[in-house]
């Protein structure tokens, strides 16, 4: 089968590096790809976003499957538009994909459906936002209701802090249009954690869980990220934990797809919070996420290609995934200055030493484009996350050490890491 993964991060690497070792998969596309993507895939000049173009170069190359890996393309309607070409496509359709691009669609379909979730309201209006500053007391968190590549989301301790913040989503428009209506919840104690699931409309599955670490320094500190690193298995999911989950969250969820109408096919990211009353939502993403894509696919048994079949045709329940008993563990190497502004185009050396047994998924790479001294194109930084330096091993305390060992190999100016990533069980 020949195959287009759309996307250039290290979700959609992860995709294609897991993809790759299918028997079955003969051609692999990526569009548009990045210097690490480009040792698995053919990559094509051609924005993750721009859905005329895809749908062209599918047909032209006689596709078999896409797999949309980033929310925009999906928030946009590529599903819609793909199958309307008779391209099979792994992802939601644009409808499903509200759960991604409206926070305040996906609060109201969990209080419809009686899924435990924080309080919530929903504000499109800044003064009327400033007159309720504190309504859920402190910490304050606001959210702005469209994308914001995972930043959208200010945790204010203060009042002073909430109007900073309600002055720079809704005023300053910092994050654009996601801004223009902002969805203020409850401030959740507990433990964080993510559950990756297939969902083919029938039934919804989880894949292995992970923990991810949201903020930009060691002990949860400083600004939201896209992430910066992930391990799993989860050290805090028990047996109990997965029973409470699949009842309260899992059944509810799929069963309220079914009851609106959302024929939802592709992966839902749930980011939960654990806390003293059991598990609840704080957010519905509608692909995998990204960090928690490497570690979890790098234990993962199963053919790929086999379980995206099975969730377009919606035979996910015949399917036995099988999972590695390995632990893994992914430390992101990020530019300086990220998640604010950072540079580009600067040199990344030491790839070549590492260990052939941990790999190392491009985030934000492209390769230059004048040859070095070893007559090779270096690879370049190009992004805020660059690199995801994933490493398994048959205790998490041994992948862990694997990972950090390895990024010690790599070097770019101004790298930065979390250097607790999988040390401690979040709180």
């Amino acid at each position: 089968m020949k195959i287009l993964i759309v996307g250039n991060g290290g979700r959609e690497h992860a995709i294609a590096w897991k993809l790759s070792q299918s028997p079955r998969v003969t051609k692999l596309y990526c569009a548009p790809g990045n210097a690490g993507i480009a040792k698995q895939a053919e990559c094509v000049d051609i924005k993750a976003e721009d859905i005329n173009n895809i749908c062209r170069f599918a047909k032209e190359k006689n596709i078999d499957m896409v797999v949309v890996g980033p929310e925009v393309p999906l928030s946009m309607g590529i599903v819609d538009a793909l199958e309307k070409e008779g391209i099979q496509t792994f992802g939601p359709n644009k409808k499903c994909a509200q759960l991604e691009g409206s926070k305040a669609f996906t609060k109201a379909f969990l209080a419809r459906h009686n899924i435990p979730t924080a309080g919530y309201r929903e504000f499109t209006d800044k003064e009327e936002l400033k007159k309720a500053v504190g309504i859920f007391g402190y910490p304050m968190v606001l959210k702005a209701d469209g994308l914001a590549a995972g930043k959208g989301v200010v945790i204010a301790e203060t009042e002073t802090e909430a109007l900073k913040a309600i002055e720079e989503m809704m005023g300053d428009k910092i994050f654009g249009s996601a801004g223009e209506k902002i969805v203020v919840e409850e401030f959740l104690t507990g433990i964080e954690a993510s559950m990756l699931c297939f969902v083919d409309g029938n039934v919804i599955v989880p894949m292995e869980s992970a923990q991810d670490y949201k903020r930009i320094f060691d002990g949860d500190k400083g600004p939201n990220t896209g992430g910066m690193g992930t391990y799993s298995p989860s050290l805090i999911f028990t047996e109990e934990l997965a029973d409470q989950i699949r009842e309260k969250i899992l059944e509810p969820t799929i069963k309220g797809f079914q009851k609106d109408g959302l024929d939802f096919k592709g992966v839902l990211f749930i980011g939960l919070m654990i806390g003293e009353n059991g598990p609840k939502v704080i957010e519905f993403n509608n692909r995998f996420g990204d960090p928690e894509t490497q570690s979890v696919l790098s234990r993962l048994d199963s053919d790929l290609l086999d379980i995206f079949e099975a969730v377009i045709h919606g035979t996910l329940s015949e399917q036995k995934i099988k999972w590695s008993d390995h632990k893994a563990v992914c430390v992101v190497l990020a530019s300086e200055g990220y998640p604010g502004n950072y540079p580009k185009g600067r040199v990344i050396s030491g790839l070549g030493h590492v260990d052939k047994d941990v790999i190392v998924f491009h985030a934000g790479t492209k390769f230059g484009t004048e040859t070095d001294e070893k007559g090779q194109l270096p690879i370049l930084t190009n992004g805020g996350r660059v690199l995801g330096v994933t490493a398994t091993g048959i205790t998490h305390e041994e992948a862990r050490k694997k990972a950090f060992s390895n990024v010690e190999k790599i070097i770019f100016e101004g790298m930065q890491y979390r250097k607790d990533i999988g040390s401690i069980v979040k709180k």
